[in-house]
């Protein structure tokens, strides 16, 4: 049985397309760019950040000592473990809210965990424990 006279342009088609991608191929294979020495891939970095292949101009050259250059991330300052709020809720159960003065958030309290009575609007002393619920004051104590 004869093709059609579209099936045989499509048959043309995908035998065009398939020389063409061979082609592709083995162009990519002469101009491989993998396994370039150190040399070859030396790139510079402009005045805007940019990278170029072209060196720059010695004129505006920045010196860096390589000592003070810091690899990571910054450190982590230590906060302060004694912290001082004022009671700004206080349940006739036992829990209540401290307003801490630094960051005036809430930190949550139990009374069995002052060393004193304590009352609203009391100014206290405490240390922040993180519980699975958030933080929350232990070693509570009145300030005068």
């Amino acid at each position: 049985m004869a093709d059609s006279f579209s099936k045989k342009e499509n048959f043309k088609k995908k035998i065009q397309k398939a020389k063409e991608k061979a082609q592709k191929r083995e162009e990519r294979k002469t101009v491989n760019n993998k396994g370039k020495s150190l040399d070859d891939m030396i790139m510079y970095v402009d005045a805007n950040g940019q990278l170029t292949s072209t060196p720059p101009d010695n004129s505006n050259v920045e010196e860096f000592d390589i000592n003070n250059i810091q690899l990571g991330a910054a450190p982590i300052e230590a906060e302060e473990l004694v912290k001082t709020g004022i009671i700004t809720f206080l349940s006739e159960k036992g829990y209540g809210f401290i307003t801490e003065d630094s960051s005036k958030e809430n930190v949550f309290f139990h009374t069995n965990n002052a060393t004193e009575v304590l009352k609203k609007g009391n100014k206290v002393s405490y240390e922040k424990e993180k519980s699975p619920k958030g933080f929350s004051a232990i070693d509570i104590k009145i300030v005068k």
